[in-house]
């Protein structure tokens, strides 16, 4: 019998600690697919950060590496320079890469370090109990904002592919989501296109995965999916925000 799918070699064969629903699994399988599809299991890195994906290094058959609260970048940084043919990505949550993290990311980016970031944004801290995060949506309530995020006290949610779509550094950087087989299937093709701009030496890579978190939001699963296309996606549009990786350049912030 023809074998029509199977487990991505790169995705090793353990349970997960993700609560039900949580988009973190589907993700994995798509990084996982791609470091099959290219052929770089031997020589691939992960870093993994603090949140809810710091156990991800359980998950992916390649080497990995823990990196402090926010610090992934810059470990990352070390690890390409230490060893170039290396491909090194980092998989962060938006409470590592956009708060703590901010500083190591944008400078990472600004300087064009040659790695990739798959960067999971769920609109909300999910490991440590849902409080607000920097990509709260304005009015979102969380256990830090009851009443819904005031923009009058705590600002506006950063939008992080705009932002860092005006750094020179930046490669290639596109906003998907996992909500549906299509959008899944393009943003494969976008981490694919950010692993393969890193092979290239094209600079730095980002792709920003809007994501659900079911528990922290308190929803159901289908009911959290429906909640990102309704309201998450208005405020982070998908698509690509810059891609240097061929002629020209493409920019659509």
């Amino acid at each position: 019998m023809a074998i029509v799918y199977q487990r991505p070699h790169a995705l090793l064969d353990v349970p997960t600690h993700y609560c039900p629903g949580c988009t973190h699994g589907v993700i994995h399988k798509l990084v996982a697919e791609v470091i099959d599809e290219l052929g770089i299991e031997g020589n691939t890195v992960g870093v993994v950060p603090v949140g809810c994906s710091v156990m991800a290094y359980d998950y992916f058959a390649c080497d990995a590496v823990e990196a402090p609260h926010g610090r992934a970048p810059a470990v990352a940084t070390g690890l390409k320079r230490a060893i170039p043919t290396n491909v090194v990505f980092t998989y962060q949550g938006d409470g590592d890469l956009a708060a703590i993290g901010t500083a190591e990311t944008v400078h990472s980016a600004t300087r064009g370090e040659n790695i990739t970031v798959i960067f999971v944004n769920n609109g909300i801290y999910g490991m440590t109990g849902g409080q607000m995060a920097p990509t709260t949506l304005p009015g979102q309530v969380t256990q830090t904002t009851p009443y819904g995020r005031d923009t009058d006290i705590a600002g506006y949610p950063i939008r992080v592919c705009e932002m860092l779509s005006t750094l020179s550094g930046v490669a290639y950087a596109e906003r998907v989501a996992v909500d549906s087989v299509p959008n899944i299937k393009k943003a494969k093709a976008a981490i694919k296109k950010a692993f393969t701009a890193q092979i290239e030496g094209k600079g730095f890579s980002i792709v920003e995965v809007l994501s659900t978190c079911p528990t922290n939001w308190g929803f159901t699963p289908v009911e959290a999916i429906q909640w990102l296309r309704d309201n998450m996606m208005p405020y982070y549009p998908l698509g690509v925000y810059m891609d240097r990786t061929e002629e020209g350049v493409k920019h659509n912030a």
